[in-house]
């Protein structure tokens, strides 16, 4: 079996030439073909492209099958790489994978702060949690690493849904930003908000008697086509 050696992007593959020529009209298959292909200092095959990504063009032409992480969050500079390595099936497979449909639910809980002495101008909302419910996979690939899945533990299952999520952060407005970049958009809300009767004697030091009084919580259904 002939083999080649290739330094993508400063990573380096040991590759069968076979592979590469799985689809004979991509540049991977010329280059097995080119003798005047740049090579390294190490006379490897050189091909100036991102070095990372190209494991899973590798993968794809080994397996004729796209196979990515859970929260894998760069599938535009994937189709990108394989647009130019010439590889319609895999740009398609990754366009596939791009986005899926489905509806997300935000929720977050907290208490109305109004600053020290009942000082009515100084209004501000201090967000407890902000709670994520839906299909566990669209969860995954719209907040990544800032999904805090501690109260769900995975159970196998692909397509399962959940209410237990919650983001490692309070920003609500990061939230927002988050779904707005993977393409999601409003579809309903709603909000609520209540008054309790704690009395001053029963606060821990340092809590304000007022803020203490007004709760609220609300929720927001986005969704993506």
């Amino acid at each position: 079996m002939e083999t080649l050696e290739l330094n993508v992007g400063g990573v380096y593959y040991t590759v069968s030439a076979s592979t590469l020529a799985q689809d004979p009209e991509s540049t991977l298959a010329q280059l097995v073909q080119s003798p005047t292909a740049p090579r390294d200092s190490k006379n490897r095959v050189f091909v100036d492209r991102d070095g990372v990504l190209f494991r899973y063009v590798l993968d794809f032409l080994r397996n004729r099958k796209l196979v990515l992480p859970e929260n894998f969050r760069e599938k535009d500079r994937l189709a990108q790489e394989a647009a130019f390595y010439n590889l319609p099936a895999l740009v398609d497979a990754v366009q596939s994978r791009k986005k899926s449909s489905g509806y997300i639910t935000i929720g977050y809980r907290g208490s109305f702060a109004f600053g020290r002495d009942g000082l009515a101008d100084v209004k501000f909302r201090k967000i407890t949690r902000i709670l994520v419910c839906g299909r566990v996979t669209l969860c995954r690939d719209v907040f990544g690493e800032t999904l805090n899945e501690s109260r769900d533990p995975d159970h196998g299952l692909t397509d399962r849904y959940t209410a237990r999520f919650f983001l490692k952060h309070s920003s609500i407005e990061q939230a927002f930003d988050m779904l707005q970049e993977q393409g999601f958009y409003l579809t309903g809300s709603c909000g609520s908000g209540t008054a309790g009767g704690t009395s001053a004697q029963d606060l821990k030091p340092g809590v304000d008697a007022e803020e203490s009084r007004w709760n609220h919580y609300n929720e927001f259904v986005f969704c993506r086509d």
